[in-house]
C-alpha cells in the first residue's frame, strides 16, 4: 500500500524553522499500530492523519511513542497541506478530534488555528521543580500539561538541566515561561515521556499560556516566541473560552510510503 506523506515546517516563515510535521491525508483509517508505526518510522515530533468527515476532516496525532489528544503544530501543517497541495476550496477547515472542534483559516499572519482555551489549575510542584531547574517558579499550573512560570527571561533561555528527571511527572509534558521585553512571553516545552526531549514549537502548549498571560499581562492579543534551537514566533489571543493561535508554514517534503 501507497501513501502520500508531506513534511511540513510549522509556525517557520522559511525551511528549517519552527517544528517539523509530518501530515498522511487518508481516505480512511489504518490500524493504530500501522500509524504509530509510521510516526515512530518518521521520528518526528508529531505525524498527523486525517480523513474526510461530515464537519470537514477528522485529525489524529502521534508522537514517535504515543498517540496524543491535542497537537497544534501539525494541525497548522495539515490546514497547509490542504490548502496549498490538495486544493482546499473552502475558506475554513473544522476538524474534529478527541479534544473537540478545531478550527483553522488562512490569516496574514500564515494560518489561524481556533482551539479550546485550557487554562491550568493551581498545584504544587515548587520542591521538585526548584530540585530540577535549580530555581524556584512563580507559580505552578496543571492541566494535560504542566506550566512552570519564572522571573527571569533569561533562566528561561539558558535553562539547563537533566531532563530524564521529568520522566518522573505523570502528565504529557512541561513548559517553562516568562515574561519577556522583546515579546509577550516566551517558554520551552519537554516532553521525554512522549519521546520528544524539547519541542521546537508546541502549538498546543498556548492553549495553557495564552489564558495565563493574558490575564498577568492584562492583554487579549499577544506576541510569544518558543525558544528552541529552531525556535518560532507564535501570534495569540484570548477569545473567551476559545485561543486564537497563528504562525506560517513551508512544505519542506512531499513523497510516498509504502507499508
Amino acid at each position: 500500500m501507497e501513501l502520500d506523506i508531506y513534511q511540513v515546517d510549522a509556525f517557520a516563515k522559511k525551511v528549517f524553522e519552527g517544528n517539523p510535521a509530518a501530515v498522511c491525508p487518508l481516505e480512511e483509517w489504518l490500524t493504530d499500530d500501522i500509524m504509530q508505526s509510521i510516526a515512530a518510522e518518521n521520528n518526528l515530533a508529531e505525524t498527523a492523519f486525517f480523513v474526510p468527515n461530515e464537519n470537514g476532516f477528522y485529525i489524529r496525532w502521534f508522537t514517535p511513542t504515543k498517540e496524543v489528544s491535542l497537537c497544534g503544530h501539525a494541525t497548522l501543517a495539515s490546514a497547509h497541506i490542504l490548502f496549498s497541495e490538495l486544493n482546499y476550496q473552502g475558506e475554513s477547515i473544522v476538524f474534529d478530534c478527541m479534544s473537540g472542534e478545531l478550527i483553522v483559516k488562512k490569516a496574514e499572519t500564515g494560518y489561524e488555528m481556533d482551539f479550546p482555551s485550557q487554562p491550568g489549575e493551581v498545584c504544587d510542584k515548587f520542591d521538585e521543580a526548584e530540585e530540577i531547574f535549580s530555581k524556584r517558579p512563580i507559580a505552578c499550573l496543571k492541566h494535560e500539561d504542566y506550566v512552570l512560570v519564572f522571573d527571569d527571561e533569561e533562566f528561561i533561555r539558558n535553562a539547563n538541566f537533566d531532563i530524564s528527571l521529568l520522566k518522573a511527572w505523570d502528565l504529557r509534558g512541561v513548559m517553562i515561561t516568562a515574561a519577556s521585553t522583546e515579546y509577550d512571553f516566551i517558554s520551552r516545552f519537554f516532553a521525554p515521556n512522549y519521546g520528544i526531549n524539547e519541542d521546537p514549537v508546541t502549538g498546543s502548549s498556548f492553549t495553557k499560556l495564552i489564558p495565563y498571560w493574558a490575564d498577568k499581562l492584562n492583554k487579549q492579543t499577544m506576541f510569544a516566541k518558543q525558544l528552541s534551537p529552531r525556535g518560532g514566533e507564535v501570534h495569540c489571543q484570548l477569545n473567551n473560552d476559545r485561543v486564537l493561535i497563528s504562525g506560517g508554514a513551508i512544505t519542506y517534503l512531499k513523497g510516498k510510503i509504502i507499508v
